[in-house]
């Protein structure tokens, strides 16, 4: 009985938390009932968001965005093609509702704005022209440039390590443009999350993966600090498409593959947000699935 009624506690705590982060979360002029959902795109980073021929936006972001504005009751999408270097201060700026570019949960990232759980996990792939040779070791990248998405954890990665390694970073606002790089002779190696190397391998028979370096970072969907409701409910319906498969399919369509068991991409995780991160709340009512 004790047991049972600290958990009614715990929820009726948790829910209270909930409805006073956003009165009236129905309501919210933020999250307008009777709109489209408005998101930020990088278009032009496949898998996850690029053009079709007739110009029309496509990708496992897109689809994913549109699967949760389906679910939030929400008529549609709103797609603004952001450089992922602008799109946290677009989201504080309120010029969308959520982030759902690929972004890795960081540490840094999580004590200025909320995540949603891990939704896939990845690291970084060094992208290379075909034929250029695999890269044994960091050590062999030592006078040679890389290029990345400015504003990217690549790009931090890159910045970061540059000295120690002893290369040179070009940025760019499009990782397309760094991938280009690559082709043309301008860069030795295009570093970029290890999803879109592997689909920009797959898809362009002049570049190869040189080399993995497993960060073990997660993505996650993102919110402004102050939107907990919002995130809540985004979280929630992350979850039951884990639970009813509607995720899976959206990953084995851009990927080939079915999520690996006991990756994010196949867990749903207890309480709010990510776990061990600023921002993550243990306790969550189970939300109803529709």
């Amino acid at each position: 009985m004790r047991k049972c009624s600290a958990q009614i506690f715990a929820i009726v705590l948790f829910t209270s938390w909930i409805a006073a982060a956003v009165p009236g979360f129905a309501n919210d002029p933020d999250h307008p009932d009777n709109q489209p959902l408005k998101v930020p795109l990088d278009v032009g980073l496949p898998p996850f968001a690029f053009k079709t021929p007739d110009g029309k936006t496509t990708g496992f972001a897109y689809d994913l965005a549109v699967e949760i504005a389906r679910r939030l009751g929400r008529p549609g999408v709103a797609v603004q093609d952001v450089n992922f270097s602008a799109v946290f201060a677009g989201l504080y700026a309120k010029r969308f509702e959520m982030v759902t570019a690929p972004t890795n949960i960081t540490k840094e990232r999580a004590e200025k704005l909320l995540f949603s759980e891990p939704y896939m996990p990845t690291g970084l792939g060094f992208l290379v022209k075909k034929g250029s040779g695999k890269i044994t070791s960091l050590d062999a990248l030592k006078g040679k440039t890389v290029a990345v998405n400015s504003g990217s954890l690549s790009d931090t990665w890159a910045s970061a390590n540059a000295g120690k390694y002893g290369f040179t970073v070009q940025r760019y606002n499009k990782n397309a443009d760094a991938v280009e790089a690559v082709m043309v002779g301008r860069a030795f190696a295009n570093i970029a999350d290890l999803p879109v190397t592997r689909y920009i391998a797959m898809q362009n028979p002049m570049v190869e993966i040189g080399y993995v370096y497993n960060s073990g970072n997660n993505f996650g969907l993102v919110f402004r600090p102050d939107d907990k409701a919002f995130r809540y409910h985004v979280d929630s319906i992350l979850k039951c498409m884990k639970t009813d498969g509607s995720f899976a399919k959206i990953y084995k369509k851009w990927f080939g593959i079915d999520p690996e068991p006991g990756t994010s991409a196949a867990t749903v995780y207890p309480g709010t947000g990510a776990p061990g991160f600023p921002g993550y709340h243990p306790t969550a009512p189970k939300a109803p699935c529709r």
